[in-house]
């Protein structure tokens, strides 16, 4: 019999120090990303330094979770979407493992929105700890071009660097 190892999940590894984890190298992203697909997880990424606007995001968000005709556009009908994806509404099979949300080059949208940046990761993190609860995890990815990018605490948790770059050291060119 297989004995589970939590140090050989990353998923777990990634949800121990909240739901929100930070990366600056885009490769260590996409490779975090990429083993969650193959473990089941439905994975979503998010182009978030094409966002110009929180127009721009409220449309990306809506679009990769197939939100209804009727949302609002704003953070209150964001919360309230995202119950619903949660709750395997829409835009979340409940026949994946998770769910993965993938953030690129979010420092670029914090730059331009800041407020909307942050209330943005701290919905996510509620929703995460719900559906934890419901045995589905939730993960959200932040990769971000500014190695020095901070977060207020989101759900009451800090974010913090992923495993491989906690260090200020690891999120300078030349380390990789």
């Amino acid at each position: 019999m297989h004995r589970y190892e939590p140090r050989d999940d990353l998923a777990f590894r990634l949800l121990r120090s909240g739901p929100v984890t930070l990366f600056w190298r885009a490769r260590l992203a996409a490779e975090a990303a990429e083993w969650l697909d193959e473990h089941g997880y439905q994975v979503i990424p998010l182009a978030a330094r094409e966002w110009t606007s929180d127009d721009d995001m409220h449309t990306a968000v809506a679009a990769a979770l197939d939100f209804p005709a009727y949302y609002g556009r704003n953070l209150d009908a964001l919360n309230d979407c995202l119950r619903d994806v949660v709750s395997h509404d829409y835009g979340w099979s409940p026949d994946s493992a998770g769910l993965a949300i993938v953030f690129t080059g979010y420092d670029a949208y914090a730059t331009r929105s800041p407020r909307s940046a942050q209330i943005v990761l701290d919905i996510l993190a509620d929703h995460s700890r719900v559906a934890m609860l419901f045995g589905r995890p939730l993960v959200v990815l932040v990769q971000s071009d500014d190695p020095d990018i901070r977060f207020e605490p989101v759900g009451a948790s800090a974010v913090h660097w992923n495993e491989a770059e906690w260090a200020d050291a690891g999120r300078r060119p030349g380390k990789a």
